[in-house]
């Protein structure tokens, strides 16, 4: 028996389903109750494991969304990079127009001073574009994994469950073999606690896997100029 599926057919079943064959009571009882809980196990595995394959993808989709921010603001640094040589460009042209007393000279230097603002204004342009479109992708991984850790929560107690219900299969052939009625009653009440906490695994918590739900990813600082930007 495991938990990606169940097979419940040992021996000890066998003889369990020989024994009701030939009418023991309790055997009956055994046997019924033995198919009943391997029926339930086997929902719970699957239930149990298609959690987890979307909670897998929920956080596979979170960090395909973390790197792509992560590329995103590396063309916007570039961007702004691109920006602060503008600025260098245009400080320079400025010092030399307040240099020189040739009017020819002076107006080059108006020129290339007009130019330099005007590819500034595109290129910030440009990189606070991307660096929305980064503020965006950051924004998808905290729900993202936020939605992962709320799935993973059923998987986890579900998984609980079907070894309970293990245990209690388990006991319930040992009682078929030695009859014992006591076992039969510990069976059952294995089988019931791993049925309570299966319905309770359904139960909203709202909470991550460790107890706390996840910050929101912030998004790192913007590589902006330090006292070029406006000019």
């Amino acid at each position: 028996m495991s938990h990606d599926g169940f097979h419940v057919h040992g021996p000890d079943q066998h003889e369990l389903e020989h024994q009701a064959a030939h009418g023991d009571n309790l055997a009956v009882r055994v046997s019924i109750m033995t198919a009943i809980l391997a029926t339930f196990g086997a929902v719970f595995s699957y239930l149990g494991s298609s959690q987890q394959t979307a909670a897998a993808d929920l956080k596979n989709d979170a960090l395909l969304a973390k790197n792509e921010a992560i590329q995103l603001r590396t063309q916007a640094a570039n961007q702004w990079s691109f920006y602060q040589s503008k600025s260098t460009k245009q400080n320079l042209s400025e010092l030399a127009q307040a240099l020189t007393q040739d009017e020819a000279l002076k107006a080059k230097y108006a020129g290339e001073i007009a130019r330099y603002k005007s590819e500034k204004a595109d290129i910030k342009v440009v990189a606070e574009s991307i660096e929305k479109q980064a503020d965006g992708f950051d924004a998808k991984v905290g729900p993202l994994l936020r939605q992962s850790a709320e799935l993973m929560h059923p998987h986890h107690v579900l998984a609980q469950a079907i070894t309970l219900i293990q245990i209690g299969i388990a006991l319930a052939s040992i009682c078929a073999l030695t009859k014992v009625r006591a076992l039969f009653w510990a069976s059952a009440g294995a089988s019931f606690a791993g049925l309570l906490l299966a319905i309770w695994a359904w139960v909203p918590h709202g909470a991550h896997a460790d107890g706390a739900a996840p910050h929101a990813a912030e998004p790192p600082a913007r590589a902006e100029p330090a006292n070029t930007h406006g000019k």
